[in-house]
């Protein structure tokens, strides 16, 4: 046992009156053996039962082979233990060492304070008398002490020999005999926090932490891989190792903890900072050999049959442990293999989609979401949150500026600015983990170095890791584009912001600002015109602001509370580990972190009564909470503990995964596992929970919204009006300004991503958002509309774009055609790329490499959607499918130059027949779908609060999230007002899509052009048109901008042969909210690829595409 050997290699050698009081071996001092009330494991006293006794034989009848079923309780934590006669006998011997011992120690200190006051032996500073102790109460304090500690060795003997008699009436004895034993430690609060009695109970301090789900397995193992521990490790030697050295050093004993998530291992149970931790997650379904699924844990055979091991693979890594038997790896492997697989999270199992996190909100566990539109309604969001941080935050970027401020004006916000904010945190105690993408400086100029250099000058508690490291990991190419804050693993953001500089913007996405109010030195940010070449003097302008216009950025952000912020926080533990172990292994002021297990999750399980009796109470809570606490520190039902862990019911199974390049749903085979049975109950391993499939479920659209959809439990139908009379103050706690921030709302949400080895060293490549967009399309039952950065896609043989999101649209605009029924496909996109240099300057080849692809897969060439459709369908093509983008325009100061420029549309969403929202980082293209490259992570959205709505003239049951963040989309970019909401409420109705939606693009994109003629447009077929026309207005005007962006003084007109000068801004007002046409013909004459003389044309097409 741990304490024979610790006694072995600590006692045998030191002679007691040269003992100090620190360090000492743990059983030498009982400060370390009964912990203080901050370090002990127990804050009360546990349960236990005695299930069962059985024999292995029953003929033999030695009480020293009786076998004891022990169930435990402490708190709302269950646990079963296989305990033998002999465990006792370790246990209770190791107890009486550790007393005996410590009365030795507590008599030395009593003579060495005897010879002090006698002026014998070595001086202690002398104590003032109303605070030195009485020497009786001294003496008294010990007695207790030691007799609180003791066991009784009369308790413990009938456990070792129970008389002999029949085998019912022994086995009954001796049930008695250790329930008895039990007892004497179980009702002595020193004892039972002990390290032998912790031991005993295989539990640590990781245990009862509720946040990291119900308690497993634990105990002592050895493993190879870590480095040399700091602790004394002699007591993991032989007693001949002094002679032969003949164990191997690199052997370390450490305490494994299993949890439903991952393995920790810690130095002793006693510690809370894991040495090493492996994060569940899915397998790969082969072992490549034909043999099925990998597992998550199996059994190695050893050479040397005295040794026995398994070993645990997850992602690309794979561990050895040693136990001491034969029976304990099986064990250990089983409850690995169960705890992987277990629903509903199942980690190594894939769900839905093929993703990581299994689909969440299926019944009330506290999934909410809340969308957000532009940058000032969720930085003044994420601000807030970020303020009301208590333990920990997470942020995750591609770009971070630590200067950026989160609330404007800038000159009243200064504790707002993000570096700000996150230093009163972290003075405050919060731990702050920052995870950065590390650019590669030649091809991206957002100087990340710049970024964790000031973010570490700020405080300790802010830890920055910045991956990859290009060289050793080989990857140039691809970047980490998530935009993730979590804080407090009770409120997190996803979505397309990063937080820097040129993302804050209303839904007035104004082009000026002189003298500077809103966006201060280089947040003025118009990457088309200029990109800085520092970012350090943040203060300074880049442009001039009298002549140039900011970029305008429209974006979309989202909220969630509940199982699916845990899902998104156990991604960024995923990378940050995997960053750290790569980047900063032995670095000890970065941590490796733990995910946290969402603990409410009795509606996946068996149901008992002691569970439905808590789902009620946590209920009738959550009721009382407030809409307004939409961002307060605490979130409802996120800490509410799981109660002990119910077999799984028989659940229906049906899986239904898109492939990789395409759109087929196959059956998924069962997954079953071989495992010995384990000593808690596994789930049925072959059953996937509901939900989990594509074919079944909350997805199926066409059955969810019919007209005679039965009011789910829970939905509320309000009438048509709904949008204008809701009170949003009291729903969300901000100000809802033009309808920028949406109601919080309970919904079913699934979290998807794009990861693979080199981004998040997983073994499988996930591309569940690619899996999403293609199996959402195809169940659409009415419309589709998206906005993203890129829409770059590929049909069916494509055999360059492999992402097939445009296969999906083109079946199912053909299915609808083939139907005769009202389909739309709206898609909204950036006018051009957000990257330096005119369109036709030598510099610019990545502008055009870019509008190549996309126009290929829009208009131009065999593989582009508007041609195939057009082959088959004709002219009602453009009743299908049509593309936008956005435009603004203002002057640039009072009485200054009126311009104009593209807003760039950064957003990635996509909402299906106002009933599911998809939301976040990932653009549509090969880039971020395939999983293999950029590392993406999104949301999928399914509203459970139904609203009365219209589709194609008939009533509809819309779905409250994604119906409202279309609306206040729509009426942004049509520039509609809240009383006119009714008039966009039917999205495909003629009289919303035709009579507002396309007449209102068509207007502004005629007066745009008529007032700057401005790039692009489709009035310029080639290079050499765009250059005549950038001569003949830059001689009329003297200025303009890069993408002809300045009006002239006075629009010249003709009338009645009249020459006639008007103000443009006379035409200008004419322009409702920002939707134009994209412009289909703009270069249609022109090949846009790199060629040989540019440096674009000798890299890898996969960077553009």
């Amino acid at each position: 046992m741990a304490s024979e050997e610790q006694l072995m290699s600590g006692g045998g050698g030191h002679r007691y009156y040269q003992m100090q009081p620190e360090p000492l071996p743990s059983f030498l001092s009982f400060s370390q053996s009964v912990p203080t009330e901050s370090t002990r494991i127990f804050d009360e006293l546990p349960k236990a039962a005695i299930v069962s006794v059985s024999r292995p034989d029953a003929s033999d009848i030695s009480p020293m082979l009786l076998s004891y079923t022990i169930e435990f309780q402490y708190k709302q934590f269950k646990w079963r233990l296989l305990k033998k006669a002999s465990h006792v006998f370790y246990l209770h011997f190791a107890l009486k060492k550790r007393l005996f011992i410590e009365e030795i120690h507590e008599k030395q200190e009593q003579v060495k304070e005897w010879l002090q006051n006698l002026g014998i032996g070595d001086h202690t500073p002398v104590v003032q008398d109303d605070d030195e102790p009485d020497d009786d109460t001294l003496l008294l304090n010990h007695d207790e002490s030691a007799k609180n500690r003791d066991v009784p060795s009369s308790a413990a003997l009938p456990v070792i020999r129970p008389a002999l008699g029949r085998q019912s009436s022994m086995s009954d004895r001796a049930k008695v005999a250790m329930r008895e034993y039990l007892n004497h430690f179980l009702g002595n609060m020193d004892i039972v926090n002990s390290r032998e009695v912790c031991k005993f109970l295989e539990v640590s301090k990781l245990s009862f932490s509720p946040e990291y789900g119900p308690k497993l397995k634990e105990e002592y193992v050895m493993v190879k891989h870590l480095p040399k521990l700091a602790k004394n490790v002699d007591s993991d030697r032989c007693c001949a190792c002094g002679w032969f050295n003949c164990c191997n050093d690199n052997w370390q004993k450490v305490w494994a903890v299993l949890k439903p998530g991952f393995l920790a291992f810690l130095g002793d149970p006693f510690d809370t900072k894991p040495l090493d931790i492996i994060v569940f997650d899915v397998l790969p379904a082969s072992d490549g050999n034909g043999e099925g699924r990998v597992s998550l844990a199996a059994e190695v055979k050893e050479r040397n049959p005295l040794r026995h091991a398994f070993k645990v693979t997850c992602g690309i890594r794979s561990i050895k442990i040693r136990m001491r038997s034969s029976a304990k790896v099986k064990d250990w492997v089983a409850a690995i293999n169960d705890a992987g697989l277990r629903p509903p999270e199942g980690w190594c199992h894939p769900h839905r989609f093929g993703s990581f996190a299994p689909p969440r909100g299926l019944t009330e566990d506290g999934s909410q979401a809340q969308w957000f539109i532009d940058g000032r309604a969720a930085f003044d969001a994420i601000a807030s949150s970020i303020e009301d941080a208590k333990s920990e935050i997470f942020i995750c970027g591609w770009w971070l500026c630590p200067e950026l401020y989160l609330r404007r004006p800038f000159h009243e916000q200064a504790s707002s600015r993000l570096d700000a904010l996150l230093e009163a945190k972290a003075k405050q105690g919060v731990q702050i983990y920052i995870l950065l993408y590390k650019e590669l400086a030649l091809a991206l100029k957002i100087n990340s170095f710049y970024s964790k250099r000031k973010l570490l000058s700020i405080h300790e508690n802010v830890r920055v890791l910045r991956y990859p490291d290009h060289f050793s990991t080989g990857v140039y190419l691809w970047s980490h584009h998530e935009k993730l804050v979590i804080v407090d693993y009770q409120v997190c953001f996803i979505g397309g912001l990063d937080l820097c500089f040129g993302r804050y913007d209303t839904f007035e996405h104004k082009v000026g600002d002189n003298p500077p109010s809103v966006w201060p030195g280089k947040d003025y940010y118009n990457p088309r015109e200029s990109e800085p070449n520092s970012w350090e003097d943040t203060m300074k302008d880049e442009l001039d602001r009298g002549k140039n216009p900011r970029m305008p950025w429209h974006d979309v952000h989202c909220a969630l509370w509940g199982p699916p912020c845990r899902d998104v926080a156990r991604h960024f533990v995923q990378r940050w580990n995997y960053a750290k172990r790569n980047k900063a292994p032995y670095e000890e002021a970065i941590p490796l972190l733990m995910p946290q297990q969402h603990m409410v999750i009795p509606h996946y399980m068996g149901r008992s009564k002691e569970i439905e009796f808590e789902s009620k109470n946590f209920e009738g809570n959550y009721n009382g909470i407030k809409r307004q606490d939409s961002f307060s520190s605490i979130s409802p039902l996120q800490d509410i503990p799981l109660l002990l862990p119910q077999e799984a019911e028989e659940l229906d199974s049906c899986s239904g995964y898109p492939k990789s390049n395409g759109l087929d749903s196959t059956a998924s085979k069962s997954v079953s596992f071989a495992f010995r049975k384990p000593k808690i109950e596994a789930a049925v391993g072959d059953t996937p929970m509901k939900g989990f499939v594509d074919d079944l479920g909350s997805l199926d659209l066409h059955m969810e919204r019919s007209l005679d959809v039965k009011r789910q439990p829970g939905s509320k139908l309000s009438d048509p009006d709904w949008w204008e009379t809701q009170e949003w103050g009291d729903q969300i706690g901000f100000v809802n300004e033009a309808g920028q921030v949406g109601p919080r709302t309970s919904c079913q949400c699934q979290i998807i991503r794009s990861v693979s080895q080199w981004s998040a060293g997983t073994s499988q490549t996930e591309e569940s958002i690619h899996c999403a967009y293609c199996s959402l399309i195809e169940k659409a039952e009415h419309f589709v509309y998206i906005e993203n950065q890129f829409f770059i896609s590929g049909l069916s043989g494509d055999e360059i774009i492999r992402n097939r999101v445009l296969e999906a649209l083109f079946r199912r605009i053909m299915r609808a055609y083939n139907d005769k029924k009202f389909f739309r496909v709206i898609i909204v996109i950036p006018l051009l790329p957000a990257f330096q240099g005119g369109l036709d300057d030598a510099g610019a080849a990545s502008v055009r490499a870019i509008m190549h692809w996309q126009y290929r897969t829009i208009c131009r060439g065999q593989n582009s959607i508007l041609h195939n459709l057009n082959e088959l369908l004709g002219p009602k093509t453009h009743d299908y499918i049509s593309f936008y983008g956005l435009r603004s325009y203002g002057n640039l100061f009072d009485g200054g130059p009126v311009a104009t420029s593209p807003v760039y549309v950064h957003s990635k969403i996509m909402i299906i027949d106002d009933s599911v929202a998809l939301i976040g980082s990932a653009n549509i293209n090969d880039r971020s779908l395939l999983g293999s490259r950029d590392s993406e992570i999104g949301v999928l959205i399914e509203d459970k609060e139904l609203v009365d709505s219209w589709m194609g003239g008939n009533p509809w049951k819309a779905g409250k999230f994604a119906l409202s963040l279309r609306l206040s989309l729509w009426s942004e970019h049509l520039g509609l007002c809240q009383g006119e909401m009714n008039k966009i409420i039917d999205p495909i109705s003629d009289s919303s899509y035709k009579d507002i939606w396309v007449a209102t693009a068509k207007m502004n994109t005629t007066i745009y052009q008529d007032v700057f003629s401005c790039v692009p447009n489709d009035l310029i077929h080639s290079r050499l048109a765009l250059r005549q026309s950038i001569a003949v207005w830059k001689e009329k005007l003297g200025h303009t901008t890069i993408d002809l962006g300045i009006a002239p003084e006075k629009l010249e007109s003709y009338h009645n042969g009249d020459i006639r000068k008007t103000d443009p801004m006379d035409r200008l007002r004419s322009v409702r909210g920002h939707l134009v046409s994209f412009p289909l013909d703009f270069m249609c004459k022109e090949d846009l690829r790199p060629v040989f003389n540019e440096s674009e044309y000798y890299a890898s097409p996969q960077v553009f595409h």
